[in-house]
């Protein structure tokens, strides 16, 4: 076996370790998701989505800034100002995405939401990854079963608009990511949707908060947008927007699955078929879809 050849190999696996870690990344940070969503149901129902958007919002960006302590300083104009923007879409998708869940099922808020990576894998993608791309678009289209009508106008418009931000979100973050090691983009992306929030839904919600309430929206912002976003930004240093957008067709089956078990939303049989199609989708993504070093 010449050199030549045994470097190809090497680059071969390296590849699909970089796709595959990046790929776990991307499946852990869909099923915090869609934990925190479900947990928040309850909390929802007493302060409104608003309003629990932006104590998880709050959390984070608190959490962020005391844990990184990020020095500004040491911040490129241009990184500094994608991370703002970041932060704006951060919120959007957000509280976009908590007003929809409150007037759609969880699996259906989230396979609209998902038209948004969707779009970037469709633009983005070449060849395979395209096709991918189309799979999951099929699948999504049976879990969402448009056809019966019925669904909330308001929240769809939500759904939709949530969908716009995470399209956003997706760029912004590889773009943070490239620029900034570690979680340095998320400890000044964080505070900004904090701020945003804060000034959407903030005045009308401190009255309303008890303890209990403070140290319920302590653990949601772990498990959402913590945790998830700090996934996020390592998976997307290691697969193409391409891929991430596509494995993304997974959230709306992950939300299938913790609404039938977790919040009683039992599914049909043309949602089951779409699960199968978007999680072949997500496997070809992920076989596919591995990062050069940027």
């Amino acid at each position: 076996m010449t050199t030549t050849s045994t470097d190809q190999i090497a680059a071969g696996l390296g590849a699909a370790s970089t796709g595959r870690a990046g790929a776990v990344m991307a499946l852990g940070s869909m099923t915090c998701v869609q934990l925190g969503l479900a947990a928040s149901i309850g909390l929802m129902d007493e302060l409104g989505p608003a309003a629990v958007a932006w104590l998880r919002l709050a959390w984070a960006g608190a959490l962020l800034l005391i844990l990184v302590r990020p020095r500004l300083w040491a911040y490129t104009r241009s990184s500094l100002l994608t991370c703002i923007a970041l932060g704006g879409v951060t919120a959007g998708i957000t509280m976009l995405f908590m007003a929809s869940v409150e007037r759609l099922p969880l699996g259906t808020a989230s396979a609209l939401e998902f038209l948004g990576p969707l779009a970037v894998a469709v633009a983005r993608g070449r060849g395979a990854a395209r096709g991918w791309a189309l799979v999951a678009a099929a699948g999504v289209l049976l879990l969402t079963e448009p056809w019966h009508g019925g669904a909330d106008p308001v929240g769809v418009a939500y759904a939709l608009g949530a969908a716009c931000c995470w399209a956003a979100y997706i760029v912004l973050t590889q773009k943070v990511g490239d620029q900034l090691a570690g979680v340095q983009g998320l400890a000044i992306s964080m505070p900004v949707a904090a701020l945003v929030a804060t000034a959407v839904a903030g005045p009308s919600v401190l009255t309303a908060l008890d303890p209990q309430m403070l140290l319920a929206g302590l653990g949601l912002a772990l498990l959402l947008p913590v945790i998830p976003f700090a996934l996020e930004l390592s998976a997307l240093r290691r697969l193409t927007t391409a891929a991430f957008g596509t494995l993304m067709s997974l959230e709306p089956a992950i939300a299938l699955v913790v609404g039938l078990f977790l919040l009683g939303q039992v599914p049909g049989w043309g949602p089951v078929v779409g699960l199968g199609l978007v999680v072949t989708a997500g496997v070809g993504a992920e076989r596919t879809g591995a990062r050069t070093a940027p």
